[in-house]
């Protein structure tokens, strides 16, 4: 099994950065160690010599990743009081949010994922979202929630260790992370998360969908 790479910021470093760039930055890139998968390469979805097609993963707006990497573990608080970890849903496709309520782009997008989890969470689906509002205050989290009438489970990252091992500078930030733990791809901004082009890619990477190729 790889894990995320961790040689390019000393840890403390890391997190100073990150703290400082969420602070500022509503959309943005990833500072992300692992390797993409472009089109052309050996293993990707194109053929070598093929004329250039979107796959699955560039309709739905989705950055591939090589296969085999695995994100940081983690047990956070939910705001229900109870904790939740990566680790407990390894049947599952999990999309992995990292938000925050001060985020427009996070709210804008928000929907979208209630829908997608609606639609598929008997089919072995679950959308986590993992504030990274400092300090958790409830005040302001619980209702966000109830007005966006949110049902799947919100995670708090209050001091941002999660989304900082997570490599997040960014808001919203998104990964689809295989049952079995594999992370297939992440999504930097907002993402129309219940259209066709993410309901095809969804389809793909869903629990026992391999067999069914």
């Amino acid at each position: 099994m790889r894990s995320w790479g961790s040689s390019l910021l000393g840890v403390g470093r890391y997190q100073s950065l990150v703290r400082a760039g969420l602070a500022v930055l509503l959309l943005g890139g990833l500072f992300w160690a692992l390797p993409l998968r472009r089109p052309g390469e050996e293993g990707g979805h194109h053929a070598r010599h093929a004329a250039p097609a979107l796959d699955p993963f560039e309709k739905a707006g989705v950055n591939e990743l090589t296969e085999g990497q695995h994100g940081p573990p983690f047990r956070l608080a939910t705001l229900d009081g109870r904790t939740a970890a990566l680790a407990d849903h390894a049947d599952k496709l999990v999309v992995l949010n990292f938000w925050a309520t001060w985020c427009q782009p996070c709210t804008l997008e928000m929907p979208t994922l209630e829908a997608l989890w609606r639609a598929y969470a008997d089919r072995g689906l679950l959308v986590l979202a993992v504030s990274v509002d400092r300090g958790a205050p409830r005040g302001l989290i619980e209702p966000y929630v109830r007005n966006l009438n949110l049902t799947f489970p919100i995670l708090l990252d209050p001091e941002l260790q999660t989304s900082g091992a997570w490599r997040v500078t960014g808001l919203p930030a998104t990964f689809l992370v295989r049952p079995g733990g594999s992370v297939a791809g992440m999504a930097v901004g907002a993402r129309e998360w219940n259209s066709d082009e993410m309901r095809a890619l969804v389809e793909r990477l869903l629990p026992g969908a391999e067999e069914h190729d």
